[in-house]
């Protein structure tokens, strides 16, 4: 009864492991019979949207003066920026922001201990101003030139801090979709040139899969990123796609 066993618990391995070596041959064969190639979709373009934005604060031991005062440079830096050439409504201010500043002062007591306590330093009100431009050549170029010039608030005595300006793209998706039929006519192109070489031909599409969508500087070398690229800070940038076919071999 054992050897009847033994026979039948062979006897079906021996069918389950000539079923996984067809099945790996079947599949080594598949393999041999298709191609896989990586097409590549790339653009030069100049960037439609600016966005640039500074902030300036003042301090004062009493709240209301701290916010009086940001109001009396509200009136300043926007009387600078509108004798620069800006009209009131292309530039903005945000929300006044308070916030309460404290210093460390040290002490020693009769046992010659020190202590270190935090001591109510004033009031710090802080104002934003921000600047933005879509499709509008002539804006963004006088936005670019005044950012590099507001130390000239200095004579007021306002100091602006400046942020980088910021470069985007008004029409992302038609970009992207231009890229991936670029990419996709790139891959084939490929693909046909390396089956005529061989003598044969293609034959129907197995699997498509697309790349990373990443945007760098024109001339960058930044290495490709995994999660993508999206540079803000080149005026002048480039989009690069990948797309992956596997056509079967006729």
């Amino acid at each position: 009864m054992e050897k009847i066993k033994s026979s039948i618990i062979i006897g079906v391995a021996i069918i389950i492991t000539a079923f996984i070596l067809g099945k790996s041959f079947q599949n080594r064969n598949e393999n041999l019979d298709s191609i896989s190639v990586i097409g590549l979709g790339t653009k030069d373009f100049v960037s439609d949207e600016i966005l640039w934005s500074g902030s300036f604060t003042t301090n004062s031991f009493d709240i209301k003066t701290a916010y009086n005062k940001i109001v009396s440079d509200q009136k300043i830096v926007s009387d600078f920026f509108i004798n620069k050439g800006f009209k009131p409504n292309e530039f903005s201010f945000g929300a006044v922001n308070f916030q309460k500043k404290f210093r460390e002062v040290r002490s020693e007591n009769n046992d010659n201990q020190t202590r270190y306590e935090q001591v109510f330093d004033g009031y710090e009100a802080t104002q934003t101003i921000s600047f933005s431009a879509k499709k509008n050549t002539e804006l963004m170029k006088r936005i670019e030139s005044v950012s590099s010039k507001t130390s000239e608030l200095v004579n007021s005595g306002i100091e602006l801090s400046s942020n980088s300006i910021q470069y985007t793209y008004s029409n992302l998706p038609s970009l992207k979709q231009s890229l991936i039929e670029k990419a996709t006519q790139d891959a084939n192109e490929r693909a046909t040139k390396i089956v005529k070489t061989a003598d044969g031909s293609l034959g129907k599409l197995k699997r498509a899969s697309m790349g990373v969508f990443q945007i760098t500087g024109q001339g960058s070398t930044e290495d490709d990123s995994y999660g993508g690229i999206n540079d803000t800070y080149s005026k002048n940038k480039t989009a690069r796609i990948t797309v992956r076919l596997e056509y079967e071999l006729d």
